[in-house]
């Protein structure tokens, strides 16, 4: 037993003084591993599936539906094989950069903000009001997209950042856990939504609760033929990655927000208002999110309409993959925006189940996110060269 631990720890040493290529070398084994697993998966699922055209037979076990390599090269190509799959890829990547940022920049703090899916979704009706609003009220030009985007976008900050800061408020004056405050105000943040566009501020006259469509010069251009995918969102997403690094690693007000919500009672005692810094980190998280709710409804659905894709959820994964490293969240949401448009097109061109499909992406997410996963419970259990394990 004793040698056991004594490799369980070593292996915790290595993996949380691990090189930043080295984890990227893990990563990218654990890649292939998930692949090797995926294959097999599939390959064994297609003999208990009824089809017309097998690709194999195996005396004394059957005909064989799936194959997987022509699986991985469907869902490759159905991501990045044409500029039209190119333009689906970077639209989900474009979401998922934001609210991978969302809950990175809580996690950085010490806080886990589940909330972002509930931040998303009013961001984005506010934003979707707003430029109803604006829209009636100025020019039908250039200028006039100029006033209204920005202000979809300000709006949808607001208030997603509204939204982050309730939770924040009672984690720093009550003690009330993030983790449970967020996921109950997911729910509230969406009957709050449904209610109002169902009864007040929707489309009365459509059979879908939903608000009447944007107009034109509040929709982001897009960038890529057959797709509404546009580039200026993407580089505003980039460029909110970088300064939210930055912000992290060069500035006071990062060290104090990370500080605050890791050590509250060490960063009261060095003269930092922890308290109010818990604050600021979670409304920062509840504005990003909001920030994607707005540019979902510019950028894809040019309306709020109920049932939003749960894109504050996959952040949470595309955040853990990442390290919380905002810029590592930008290589995390190319990888998941790939595998998303990738898997429709296998559902649409191969015929093999939407459920096998996502029991692969569940896999490469599993595989991957783990080592980074067991390497942040490490971290705070003292080991590594930076602390000592009990």
């Amino acid at each position: 037993m004793s040698d056991w631990r004594e490799r369980a720890d070593a292996s915790l040493d290595w993996l949380v003084d691990t090189s930043a290529v080295q984890r990227i070398l893990v990563s990218l084994t654990s890649l292939a591993f998930a692949v090797l697993l995926g294959t097999v998966l599939v390959f064994v699922s297609g003999f208990v599936a009824d089809c017309t055209d097998p690709f194999i037979l195996l005396p004394g076990v059957g005909y064989g539906c799936y194959n997987p390599v022509e699986m991985y090269g469907t869902m490759f190509t159905g991501a990045f094989g044409s500029l039209t799959a190119l333009g689906r890829t970077l639209q989900e990547t474009t979401l998922l950069l934001f609210t991978g940022l969302s809950v990175a920049v809580a996690f950085r703090a010490g806080l886990f903000n589940i909330g972002t899916q509930g931040q998303l979704v009013l961001g984005a009706l506010g934003a979707a009001l707003t430029v109803l609003t604006l829209g009636e009220r100025v020019p039908g030009n250039v200028l006039g997209a100029l006033v209204v985007i920005p202000a979809g976008v300000v709006v949808g900050a607001l208030v997603g950042g509204a939204w982050g800061a309730i939770p924040g408020v009672m984690k720093a004056y009550a003690d009330a856990h993030e983790v449970i405050t967020t996921i109950m105000l997911n729910f509230v943040a969406t009957g709050i939504a449904f209610w109002a566009v169902q009864n007040h501020v929707g489309n009365l006259e459509s059979d879908s609760v939903q608000t009447h469509a944007i107009p034109e010069i509040a929709r982001l251009p897009a960038s890529i033929s057959g797709a509404r995918f546009s580039i200026y969102a993407l580089v505003g997403a980039l460029a909110i990655a970088v300064a939210i690094y930055l912000l992290y690693t060069r500035t006071v007000l990062g060290y104090e927000l990370r500080t605050s919500g890791i050590q509250e009672t060490a960063a009261e005692y060095g003269g930092v208002n922890a308290k109010r810094n818990v604050v600021t980190s979670m409304t920062l998280s509840g504005a990003l999110g909001g920030i994607a709710g707005a540019v979902y409804v510019m950028m894809v659905q040019y309306r709020w309409q109920a049932g939003i894709p749960a894109l504050g959820f996959d952040g949470v994964a595309v955040s853990i993959l990442a390290s919380n490293n905002p810029l590592g969240v930008i290589p995390a949401a190319l990888l998941f925006g790939g595998m998303k448009s990738g898997s429709v097109a296998v559902d649409l061109s191969l015929g093999v189940p939407n459920e096998l499909v996502e029991v692969l992406r569940g896999l490469i997410i599993l595989f991957i996110a783990m080592p980074e996963f067991f390497r942040a419970l490490g971290k705070r259990a003292g080991y590594g060269a930076g602390g000592e394990a009990e």
